[in-house]
């Protein structure tokens, strides 16, 4: 299993390169200003950075548990990807309602929209992390008999 270091790592690295890829995108694509989506991204990506860990920590044990390793096979990590997002939607969407002055459904097809794109980066991201920092010492699962 991954250290509380590496999962800090992790998590600062995943929300450092998503705001440099969001905030820009998010400007174009809402028609917001610079400051407001910045705003929206960097109180989401603080959120998001506590959330990653509480999430990856229990999905970790779980699996752990479960089955005895941390290795995610690539249907996992889809599902591993949308239900973070699931969560971090559900915890995100009032704060963006009102910050921005507007409903929940216009916060909800905005928050929607952050959401797809995080889904895609969160699976590229954590692909490419896995690859460039993997864990040593993964328990083998037990072979079938």
């Amino acid at each position: 299993m991954r250290s509380t270091r590496d999962r800090i790592r992790h998590a600062i690295l995943f929300e450092v390169i998503g705001l440099a890829l969001i905030i820009p995108l998010g400007t174009l694509a809402f028609g917001l200003h610079a400051s407001a989506m910045g705003v929206i991204g960097i109180g989401s990506a603080v959120t998001a950075t506590a959330w990653n860990y509480v999430y990856n920590l229990g999905f970790d044990h779980a699996m752990q548990r479960l089955k005895g390793h941390t290795r995610k096979s690539l249907p996992l990590r889809v599902g591993h990807a949308v239900l973070f997002e699931a969560g971090l939607l559900v915890i995100l969407l009032p704060p963006i309602a009102w910050y921005l002055g507007i409903g929940l459904l216009e916060a909800l097809v905005m928050d929607l929209a952050i959401a797809a794109f995080y889904v895609a980066y969160a699976f590229l991201f954590n692909l490419a992390y896995d690859r460039a920092f993997p864990v040593t010492g993964w328990a083998e699962a037990a072979p079938a008999r």
